[in-house]
């Protein structure tokens, strides 16, 4: 079973990105679990076409941690997949961080890790600057991350955030980087930047996803590209993505960059005059 966790500034497509991949990779015959890492609790809205999920977090609350079973927090979505949202504490009040922690911990009572999985996905919020969002990689649940960007200046300083984030935690053993997904923004010189500043984080940019207006005729249709209709050349982007993921061997320790470096690089690719 592979674990893996995509991180990426916030709205920059990373759980557009995460559930269109996770429904390739169960359109290809893989066994997933997608576990939303985010108050919001959006994070399977695709895979479950519109339908808001009980989280695990609200669960608690509502039954109590003595009667909550796996059937109340694990539904089935797009092919098959297991969705969970971690969810959150009541609007200011509590850690969002600490949702995930207890999301992921209560699974684990619960057993469902011991279910005949290939893949778990885990779409964490966000940087990494709260504990609780970093979680995934510290407890060595996520073993690989993927970081969804664009040629942006703030997507490409968030991914050097979390860079910074899972050097530290690699260093110690636990996740490796493997690599950086560029989910278009039309930025000029846009993929010929992101495979530059992949190559100073010592990674690879795993694939360049193009701007797509399907992809929001999907969401209007509250599905993945996918399950919209897999014949669209977007689908298949999709899929080359899901299919490169379940190929890749190679995962680094990032050498994340200084933030003159990253305005440096943005300089010469004619981004920032």
């Amino acid at each position: 079973m592979r674990q893996v966790a995509f991180y990426g500034k916030g709205g920059i497509g990373k759980s557009t990105t995460q559930q269109n991949t996770a429904a390739a990779l169960a359109s290809m015959g893989y066994r997933l679990m997608v576990v939303g890492c985010d108050p919001k609790a959006d994070c399977t809205r695709l895979l479950l076409r519109g339908v808001r999920q009980p989280s695990v977090l609200d669960t608690l609350r509502d039954f109590g941690p003595d009667n909550v079973q796996l059937e109340r927090v694990v539904v089935q979505g797009y092919g098959g997949i297991k969705c969970v949202e971690s969810g959150g504490p009541e609007p200011g009040v509590g850690c969002g961080g600490r949702g995930v922690i207890t999301a992921i911990q209560t699974l684990e009572a619960l057993g469902a890790y011991k279910d005949n999985l290939d893949y778990v996905f885990y779409d964490v919020l966000g940087d990494v600057v709260c504990g609780g969002f970093a979680m995934p990689i510290r407890e060595g649940y996520a073993e690989e991350i993927y970081i969804v960007c664009s040629g942006e200046y703030m997507a490409l300083f968030a991914a050097n955030n979390i860079c910074k984030g899972i050097k530290k935690f690699a260093e110690r053993g636990y996740a490796r980087l493997g690599g950086l997904i560029c989910n278009s923004r039309l930025v000029e010189n846009e993929q010929a930047l992101v495979e530059e500043f992949a190559r100073r984080l010592n990674t690879k940019m795993i694939h360049f996803i193009p701007r797509s207006k399907d992809v929001q005729r999907a969401e209007i249709n509250k599905k993945t590209v996918i399950d919209y209709d897999p014949n669209l050349p977007q689908a298949q982007e999709y899929r080359e993505l899901a299919r490169k993921i379940d190929e890749n061997d190679e995962f680094t320790i990032p050498t994340p960059i200084t933030q003159e470096e990253l305005e440096d690089l943005m300089r010469e690719y004619g981004i920032v005059d």
